[in-house]
Order: C-alpha cells, then structure tokens, then sequence
C-alpha cells in the first residue's frame, strides 16, 4: 500500500539553509559572533550532499517559464540530478547538521520563523522524497506537489532574484575595507532617511529584524508595548477638547485589545505599531500647544 507523502519543516534542507541565513543577520545586528556562518560554510558547500540538494531547491524556487512543458522539463532534469545524491551520506549529513543547530539554538525559537515559501519548500521536500527512495508514496500527494511547483515555476511574477544575486555576488568579490565603507555609507543613508522616526519607533523596527527568526520574542515585545501605549493614550484623553477626535481615540484604544491577538506576529501588526506610535508623537505636539 502507497504511503502518504509527510512534510518535515526541520528536515526540509531549503528551509534550514534559509532560516540559517536569517539567523546570521540576526546575529550581526546584535553584534555577536554568528554561530550560523561556522555551520553554513560546514554543510553547504559544495563538496557536501546538502550543498548540492539545496543548489536543486534554489533551481526550482528561482526559475520562471512561459510555459508548463519546460517547467516539468526542469523539474525532471533535476529530479534526475536529486537521484545523483548519496542518500545515505544526505541523511547524516542532515542529522550532524539539526544536532549542531539544537546545541547552538533554542529550537522551538529557530524553527518558529515563517517561511514565504513554504507551501513550495514542502512540495519540493516531498518530491525529492517521493523520486529518490525505494519507498512507494500516494501517486495523487506526487501529482498535487509537482502541480504546485510547476504553478511557482510558470507564474507571472517578475523576479528580480537573479540581478539580486548578480549584485550580492559583485559586493562578495570587492575589498573588504571596501565593504566596511560600502556598509557605513548604508548605514548613514538609513539613519539620514529615517531621522525622524521617535525612539520608540526605532526600538521596534531593531526587534523586527532582531528577530526575524524568533517570533515567540517578537510577540511577546509587541504584546508589551501595546499594553504602554493603551496606557500613554488613556493619559491623553482628558487632555482632548474636541468631541470627534476623542471618539477616534477611543476607538484607537479600543482596537489595541484585538489587534495583537494570535500565534505569529504579521507585517501589518508591526505597521499598525508604527502608527500608534506616531499618534502619540502628534498628540504630544497638539497637547503641548
């Protein structure tokens, strides 16, 4: 009897190459040593088996075709390659690899980021899976995870990942007191760009991208800093003479219950932060005139 293909989101080599290189930015905004850059140049390169696979997921998740026949031509052709891998050598290569992560990290934190891609990055796992082993799987789970990769492969979003990359590789190859001014020149157009924002506001946008790939952290910091700005705009509703404006603001500090409620903090949650924070900088200013 054919088994069901299962999704394994910690043994989805695609995924833990991604949430590595998330951690690695992490790690250099809090200006500690990366434990991340040690473990990625061990594992994927391109002498190792994971180094390879992972190179067969990046093919699918960043070509684009015009037509379906092509893109099952790809996914054959790299099919055919995946079948080139020395599973037994993948898996222990794997296993070394989740074991240096859980010493390294809290797990339940590393592994809790969301992924863009995830639908793909499972259908890919599962493919692989399906193609490479002696194991019989489910032929309609095969069909429904080659559809969504041909439907990735042949949709018409404009990718602009190979220039992206083409970019990425240039700065690599400059000189490194180069690099050091590149990234100082980067720093001075940000900090000149965004000068207004308030203290509170910079705190937030440092958490986000701190951690990008610790969401229980994030959550807990967007939980807590709701519950001060329900009390520093309750502070300010005396202060309102005019009777639409403080209905707004009831309403405001009304919403504050709700909007922070689930499990995974979103994009929008940090933005509609950021608005609230620049309410208490235009009240501040209207209060004091």
């Amino acid at each position: 009897m054919a088994r069901q293909l299962k999704h394994s989101k910690i043994k989805n080599t695609g995924i833990l190459f991604e949430l590595l290189t998330r951690q690695i930015t992490a790690d250099i905004l809090n200006d500690t040593k990366s434990k991340s850059t040690i473990i990625l140049k061990k594992y994927f390169n391109e002498k190792t088996q994971l180094g390879k696979e992972k190179q067969l997921y990046e093919v699918l998740v960043n070509q684009n075709y015009s037509s379906e026949t092509k893109a099952n031509y790809l996914i054959d052709a790299v099919v055919g390659n995946r079948k080139k891998l020395q599973n037994t050598r993948l898996k222990r290569e794997k296993y070394n690899l989740i074991k240096e992560i859980r010493d390294s990290y809290k797990v339940d934190d590393f592994f809790s980021a969301r992924i863009s891609n995830y639908k793909l990055y499972a259908s890919i796992y599962r493919l692989f899976l399906a193609e490479s082993g002696p194991t019989t799987f489910d032929p309609a789970c095969k069909i429904d995870d080659r559809y969504t990769i041909v439907e990735h492969l042949t949709s018409n979003v404009v990718k602009s990942v190979d220039s992206s990359a083409k970019k990425i590789e240039q700065f690599k190859k400059q000189d490194k007191d180069l690099r050091l001014l590149s990234y100082q020149i980067l720093v001075e157009r940000f900090n000149k760009k965004y000068s207004n924002l308030s203290r509170a506001q910079r705190n937030l946008l440092k958490e986000y991208i701190n951690n990008i790939s610790n969401t229980n952290s994030l959550k807990e910091f967007i939980v807590s800093e709701s519950t001060k700005i329900k009390k520093q705009l309750k502070r300010f509703l005396p202060k309102v003479k005019n009777k639409v404006t403080k209905i707004k603001l009831q309403e405001a500090i009304k919403q504050l219950d709700s909007v922070y409620k689930g499990r995974l903090v979103k994009d929008k949650q940090v933005v509609s932060l950021m608005r609230y924070y620049e309410l208490i900088k235009e009240l501040t200013h209207v209060c004091k005139t």
